[in-house]
Formats: C-alpha cells, structure tokens, sequence
C-alpha cells in the first residue's frame, strides 16, 4: 500500500523535528557546533561575565526549551531542557517578584500570551507530561512576576470535545 505524499511529507518533518532535538550540546563545543546541531537560537540574553544563553524553543504546541550557556569565548558551559516538571516547581517557589527579562532567560519565550486583568499578562507554556496540563506565569503591568501554577491545556479540552 502506498503512503500519500501529504502524509509522507508530513512524516519526514515529525522525524526531522526530533532530530533536531536529540543530544544535549556537549561541555566546550562552540557556537557553531550547537546551531548545527539545533539550528538558529530563537533567542540571545547576556549574562554576567561575557557569557551567553542562547534559547532554543520548539513551541507554542512544543514542549521543550533548551538553554544552552557559552562563556566568553563562546564555548558551551551548561545545556539544560528548562521545561520540565522538576524545573517548573522549583521555578515557582522562587519567581515572585522576577522580572520579565529574568524570565525570559529563564524559562525562554511562552507558547502563549494572553492580557490578564490590570494590564498584565499570562504566559504559558506546554512541558513534556503524561497529563493534560501546561505551566502558566501572571505577570503584573509592571512586568514583574506575580506567581506561577500549573494547570489544564485548553488546547487538551478542545481535544476531548470533539470526541
């Protein structure tokens, strides 16, 4: 039986995907080696010291974010997928009061951002999980977090409707 070519074009870009995301980048790998392995970041921050972070997010429907950290001469230091279960409860208890910036560098860009009561706004991300759930983050007009929490995926809701 042969495949359709939609499906078959599909296909090739789901295995593609997930090659782009398989080993971590390595302890003293440079720049380039990572963007071969990953691709463009999707995101530059600074940090202290010369040092970058770069981000390499697959959402707003992915669940994995990673940062990888380059020192001054641009070698890799740390490699870290941010969006896990283990990551996001940790991130929680210490986020209020962070700043978007600090954010950002932390957990990288959001699936989702939605205006919020006040002026602020909630973002959201979707993590890697058995459950239905993604890991949303208030934050204030004055661009500093409120709070973070888990909770149920509209998106899993809208799923389950249609069945």
């Amino acid at each position: 039986m042969r495949m359709p070519l939609h499906f078959a074009s599909l296909a090739a870009l789901l295995v593609a995907g997930c090659a782009a995301f398989g080993p971590p980048p390595q302890p003293g790998q440079n720049e380039a080696q990572v963007q071969q392995r990953l691709g463009a970041p999707t995101a530059r921050y600074a940090l202290g010291g010369g040092a970058t972070r770069l981000e390499f997010a697959t959402g707003p429907f992915g669940r994995e974010t990673w940062m990888v950290d380059l020192d001054g001469a641009g070698r890799v230091t740390a490699a870290k997928q941010v969006l896990e279960a283990g990551n996001l409860a940790a991130f929680q208890a210490r986020a209020p009061g962070m700043d978007r910036d600090e954010l950002l560098r932390t957990l990288g860009r959001p699936g989702e951002r939605r205006g919020a009561r006040g002026g602020g706004e909630t973002w959201s991300w979707r993590y890697v999980t058995n459950d239905c759930l993604w890991f949303q983050v208030s934050v204030g007009a004055d661009g500093r977090v409120q709070d973070g929490a888990f909770g149920i995926d509209p998106a899993c809701d809208a799923a389950s409707d249609r069945d």
